[in-house]
């Protein structure tokens, strides 16, 4: 696709420069002869955009990361050639001698077909630089733009020249200012993503947000990002509540499946994940009421618990009631609670019933939240049993 696109970008050039040569030699105007070679400089730029784009979907064993980056070297060339071209342009502008220059309506109409052209086609052609993510695309869209207000420029001087106005000149400079301008957009964005440059804030965050979302991660440490070429390549850092390697490594593949299917072009993601050190554990219990008598069932309890304890000296420091939010769904409802309760990040559950070889239990391992059986009857009583276990050995954990 991008490559049909920088063809077709070369046509029309050829075609906007054979025009313009044929409005300059008609009319003698400074201002369309200032427009060809604007045009003959973009003809340069887009067999460069075909060759970038050419070049940067290769494969190589010398460049393992890729050779995307060279979109962003192209669009730094257009960029170049952009500024050569004002400074051309401005030459001819300031020194060159004034010329007899013949105005009908062919001209004007020469004109501004000149400008429709280059709108038209940068129209068609931002659309697709944005939805592949290439920037040379975008950057030669972007010329095409500058074309539609220096055309704008060149028709303006024309219609002063019929009423007696010299304003071809000035019509000269203002082009090279505008040209100027998208030639140092067009540098700085291409020169940002050669030099690493991170990605924007949104989109990190949008990543960011995605990684909170898997029920397993408990913390995220960094997320950060870059361009290359068209293409986005994405590394976190982030503790998982799964201490076992296989299973992380699911989580990781599925953090990975979120962040491809939920922001565009991205080429790779590396995550760097660890187990959690926790200093905090959240408990869930099942109540039966808000007094706190444990229920001896899990997805037909109409309140659950939640307690976090610091882990050093066990006490509390955070309890709250929350109603059960599932009890009314007719099938799965212990998968729903589980799930509930995952997304709520809890770190064990203490239960007296016991769920093994059921959803809940799937659900809940597959997150990395255990599972304890009790026997205490109230919610204070289940707290000492879980850090006063019973001599017996009665306390049972389920490994998760």
């Amino acid at each position: 696709m991008a490559s049909r696109v920088a063809w077709a970008s070369i046509g029309v050039n050829i075609f906007l420069s054979l025009l313009n040569l044929a409005i300059a030699v008609a009319s003698g105007s400074l201002a369309v002869a200032a427009e060809m070679i604007h045009n003959l400089v973009d003809l340069v730029a887009s067999v460069a955009v075909l060759a970038g784009v050419n070049i940067s979907e290769r494969k190589s064993r010398d460049f393992p990361y890729g050779l995307y980056k060279v979109e962003n070297v192209v669009a730094v060339g257009i960029a170049i050639l952009i500024f050569f071209t004002g400074y051309e342009i401005a030459k001819k502008a300031l020194f060159a001698e004034s010329q007899a220059t013949l105005v009908n309506g062919w001209v004007l109409a020469g004109v501004v077909l000149s400008a429709l052209v280059p709108l038209s086609f940068s129209v068609y052609e931002l659309r697709v630089g944005r939805e592949l993510n290439s920037p040379s695309l975008m950057a030669d869209a972007q010329e095409y733009r500058a074309h539609v207000f220096s055309s704008g420029v060149v028709f303006l001087s024309l219609i002063g020249r019929l009423v007696g106005l010299p304003l071809e000149r000035y019509a000269a400079l203002i082009i090279v200012v505008l040209i100027a301008k998208t030639g140092w957009e067009l540098l700085a964005n291409g020169m940002r993503v050669l030099l690493d440059a991170s990605l924007d804030t949104e989109t990190l965050d949008q990543v960011k947000a995605i990684i909170k979302a898997e029920p397993s991660v408990t913390e995220v440490r960094s997320v950060v990002g870059r361009n290359a070429g068209r293409y986005r390549f994405i590394e976190a850092d982030v503790a998982l509540r799964v201490d076992d390697l296989e299973k992380a490594h699911l989580v990781s593949q599925r953090i990975e499946k979120a962040i491809r299917d939920q922001v565009p072009h991205v080429e790779r993601v590396l995550l760097h994940y660890e187990p959690q050190q926790r200093t905090h554990v959240c408990y869930a219990v099942p109540l039966v009421d808000p007094d706190g008598r444990v229920s001896e069932h899990f997805g037909e309890a109409p309140y659950f618990g939640l307690v976090t304890v610091r882990l050093a000296d066990g006490q509390i420091e955070r309890q709250e009631l929350l109603a059960n939010p599932h009890l009314g769904v007719e099938k799965a409802k212990g998968i729903r609670v589980g799930e509930w309760l995952v997304g709520l990040k809890i770190d064990e559950v203490l239960l007296r019933e016991d769920v093994r070889g059921r959803g809940p239990a799937y659900v809940l391992a597959d997150a990395g939240v255990g599972t304890r059986i009790i026997r205490a009857k109230t919610l204070s009583e289940a707290l000492t049993e879980v850090f006063e276990p019973s001599p017996q050995g009665t306390d049972e954990i389920v490994e998760h």
